[in-house]
């Protein structure tokens, strides 16, 4: 018995910031069968001492980052994210990273990236009408001006790989070098991945992307563990 606490001690832990508005248990699952010790939490301390951090969400801009602000989450997440500890935002919470979201008319963002959330329009460049929300699978590709993902976790990962989205907004990213991946729907390309440093955020679920999702969170992972030994 004393054994299998050691072996559960040792395990990275990871705080899933709850505000009340997300994907938490898939998230959660998905960060155990990495061998991730996963927290739901919403308790700043909590949150500040784990080793890595996620900002999963759904739902409307502005009345998550209400929520975010009425449990003081924002704070927490940029003092998290100042740590420099591994941090990943997944569908909303790529967005809740933004300056501002056009979603509803103007609602400020937590401005740890620069940059605007905009809605995708009703109709593509070729006056065809375009189905919104996109729901269901598609390519992920690499930005041309970034590095490449050798050194990202989406190491191993082969160009076009399939991911699952549902979403009726895109991020637009002031700096394009920060774009990990972009995705093209209906004829309209737009950023669907970021990383700076420690931070990565995902449009997509990778959770919710079946074995090449789950190499992301198992790479992810890694990079945790490593900086663990670093530190």
């Amino acid at each position: 018995m004393q054994g299998i606490e050691l072996m559960e001690d040792s395990k990275p832990k990871v705080a899933i910031i709850d505000y009340e508005m997300g994907n938490m248990f898939s998230v959660e699952h998905a960060c155990r069968y990495v061998g991730l010790d996963a927290v739901i939490t919403s308790d700043h301390e909590t949150i500040m001492n784990a080793d890595a951090a996620i900002l999963p969400g759904v739902g409307a801009f502005s009345e998550c980052m209400s929520n975010l602000k009425k449990f003081g989450l924002d704070t927490a997440i940029k003092d998290f994210i100042e740590t420099e500890k591994p941090f990943m935002g997944i569908c909303l919470g790529l967005q809740l990273l933004f300056t501002e979201s056009e979603e509803f008319g103007i609602s400020s963002g937590l401005d740890v990236i620069k940059g605007t959330v905009k809605k995708f329009p009703t109709l593509n460049g070729d006056g065809k009408k375009l189905k919104v929300p996109q729901i269901g699978w598609n390519h992920i590709y690499k930005n041309p001006e970034s590095s490449g993902w050798d050194d990202s976790v989406l190491n191993g990962l082969t160009e076009k790989e399939f991911m699952y989205f549902v979403h009726s907004y895109y991020v637009v990213p002031e700096n394009s070098s920060e774009t990990l991946t972009l995705t093209n729907y209906c004829g309209i390309e737009y950023c669907s991945g970021i990383q700076r440093n420690n931070l990565i955020a995902f449009q997509f679920h990778p959770e919710k992307s079946g074995k090449e999702g789950i190499k992301i969170y198992e790479n992810w992972a890694s990079k945790i563990k490593n900086t663990e030994i670093l530190n």
